[in-house]
């Protein structure tokens, strides 16, 4: 399917420093990073080049990220009058959800799909960012978007991904139909 393009964003500030989850816009992107499936390269972005960070989603045949519509596209929205919702995207959280009826964690999905833990959090991200590690903060969000490609591509092969339960601590796994996702049919938008 030409370009799948993987997404991640790290943000400057936390919910409790903006007000709540119900101001994500104003958190502030510290870095961003893309891997390009046509290229097999990463990309990685700071504040100053949104714009072409914004370009470059657009450009790609779908975007898949976990958790892209709620927190990533709604921090890049503070930067943008572009409506993100125009970008195919699939949203492997959302999807995920759907099917189980709650949400799930990024971490909670690898380890049990793919046998891979995220390396640090959201929240050590920013103190690095504020500790002037830019290049640690790249990184962290480099592994993130090799995490959302690993399970992705396992959910596409295999037509079902695994996931620990926030609720049992059980290993569970839920089908998911991502191999017919094609850049204009059954894409996940924001509502």
């Amino acid at each position: 399917m030409g370009n799948i393009v993987y997404f991640d964003l790290e943000t400057q500030k936390s919910a409790a420093e903006v007000g709540g989850w119900g101001h994500i816009d104003r958190m502030g992107i510290s870095v961003a990073v893309l891997y390009h499936s046509a290229k097999g390269e990463y990309d990685i972005y700071l504040e100053k080049d949104v714009d072409r960070l914004i370009a470059d989603l657009r450009r790609a045949d779908l975007v898949v990220g976990f958790n892209v519509l709620r927190f990533d596209y709604t921090v890049l929205a503070a930067y943008s009058v572009f409506d993100f919702s125009a970008v195919p995207t699939l949203d492997l959280m959302v999807s995920i959800e759907e099917r189980i009826k709650h949400r799930v964690g990024l971490d909670a999905v690898a380890e049990a799909t793919c046998g891979v833990k995220k390396t640090a959090s959201g929240m050590e991200a920013i103190q690095w960012w504020r500790e002037g590690q830019q290049a640690k903060v790249a990184e962290y969000c480099c592994f993130d978007v090799k995490t959302t490609r690993l399970v992705h591509e396992h959910g596409v092969r295999t037509g079902k991904v695994s996931y620990v339960s926030h609720k049992t601590f059980l290993k569970q796994s839920v089908a998911v139909d991502w191999a017919k996702i094609g850049p204009v049919e059954h894409i996940l938008r924001p509502a």
